[in-house]
């Protein structure tokens, strides 16, 4: 076995102190993008950066970048990355062991002062949860050029929009120069992720890491439902346009969609309804859900959104009510570079390592960056497949160990 020489204690401290920052009472980390817990996040990380020899940055879409300079600066980088903001109330360690260990890797080439002629690049993406604009994967898709006005004008729950949080957020951010951030094809030679699986897989059969061979697209929609206020007293059933029922059918529908087919990794999940006016003795004038359908087959995963949307059509009408749908985000599946999985599985075999080739169901910056570079992911195990919740667990040992991979494989293409 090839002896690497990965912090664990460095790695575990910092997890650690990234975790203080923004933790909630139950001991779990929210760590909105772009709120002051970000913007004391992104001074520690950036602190990290510099310590590994990092020259440190931020584009215009808010993503912290670390570069370290190849002997010739002129060829594209190598890039590591993930990301550092939280789902509300989550865990410490979804985005951030990526972050984490692209910062362990820079160390340890700088300590070891590795020659190499490309640069490296770490990179801390702005807002891969969707967490407060509800459109997750901003930074990587403002780095690949597929953001647009509208979704700098989207809103947290406070009606600032992104453009304005972006604005006062410091560090040198100017919302109104994002073109200038877009990068092509041609100038990232290579993108690496570490993350932790977020599924239960590798903690069912025991393996400390996986190889991701492609990840699943989501498609985000939010959907709103107008129908009648009235008493809940007075209005007989037969009488009301309630679209809290309406709302409940096609929950249901899509739930029964998504288990047709038991082989098919289809998921659907409501996540987020809002109901107006709220009271518990007031039929609704209005509800609106968050909508998030994602799978490793593009045509499978369009077929089951368009049955849902011919759903709420049906309920509408048969209810007397308005709808509205609208797209969030709308990401389509990606296989991982069989050219980067054959390097990461080779890193594996060098380190002695049992690394199963698998698929993710969760969307991460990867995708994204597929548009413009080769891409390729590493997965750590979770205890009992447990994420975005404050139980979610990572072993530190897992987390060297899946470090060591990415390292052995940035040395190979660096």
């Amino acid at each position: 076995m090839k002896t690497v020489a990965i912090s664990g204690q460095r790695l575990s401290s910092r997890i650690e102190q990234l975790g203080q920052i923004g933790r909630t009472k139950d001991n779990g980390v929210q760590r909105l993008a772009l709120t002051e817990e970000d913007r004391e996040a992104t001074l520690l990380v950036s602190e990290w950066m510099k310590e590994a020899g990092l020259t440190v940055s931020h584009d215009h879409f808010g993503n912290l970048i670390g570069r370290k300079e190849g002997k010739n600066p002129a060829l594209p980088p190598v890039m590591i990355g993930s990301h550092i903001d939280s789902v509300r109330n989550g865990g410490k360690f979804d985005g951030i062991i990526g972050v984490l260990a692209g910062i362990e890797v820079a160390h340890v080439i700088s300590e070891t002062d590795f020659s190499h002629e490309h640069p490296l690049e770490v990179v801390a993406f702005c807002e891969e949860e969707g967490s407060r604009f509800y459109d997750g994967l901003f930074g990587s898709r403002g780095m690949v050029g597929k953001v647009l006005e509208e979704d700098l004008q989207k809103v947290d729950d406070n009606h600032i929009t992104r453009y304005e949080a972006l604005k006062t957020f410091g560090f040198g951010i100017n919302p109104d120069q994002i073109k200038q951030s877009v990068r092509k094809i041609g100038d990232i030679k290579l993108y690496l992720e570490l993350h932790i699986e977020q599924g239960p897989f590798l903690d069912m059969n025991q393996y400390p890491v996986g190889i991701v061979s492609g990840i699943a697209g989501p498609s985000w929609f939010t959907v709103r439902l107008v129908g009648e206020a009235g008493h809940a007293g007075t209005v007989p059933m037969n009488f009301r346009k309630d679209p809290m029922m309406g709302a409940a059918e096609v929950i249901k529908e899509v739930e029964d969609l998504c288990m047709e087919n038991p082989d098919a990794p289809t998921v659907g999940t409501v996540g987020k309804i809002a109901v107006f006016p709220g009271g518990n003795n007031i039929i609704p004038e209005s509800v609106e859900f968050t909508l998030d359908i994602r799978d490793i087959e593009l045509e499978r995963r369009n077929t089951i959104i368009e049955k849902i949307e011919k759903k709420i059509q049906l309920v509408s009408r048969a209810r007397g009510l308005e709808y509205k749908i609208e797209k969030n985000v709308d990401a389509a599946p990606v296989k991982c570079s069989e050219d980067l999985v054959n390097t990461l599985k080779e890193a594996s075999k060098d380190l002695v390592i049992e690394a199963p080739v698998m698929v993710s169901g969760a969307g991460h910056d990867a995708m994204f960056l597929a548009e413009i570079a080769e891409i390729g992911m590493v997965f750590v195990r979770c205890r009992k497949g447990i994420s975005h919740q404050p139980k979610e667990w990572a072993d530190i040992n897992d987390i060297v160990t899946g470090t060591k991979v990415i390292y052995e494989a940035v040395l190979k293409h660096i």
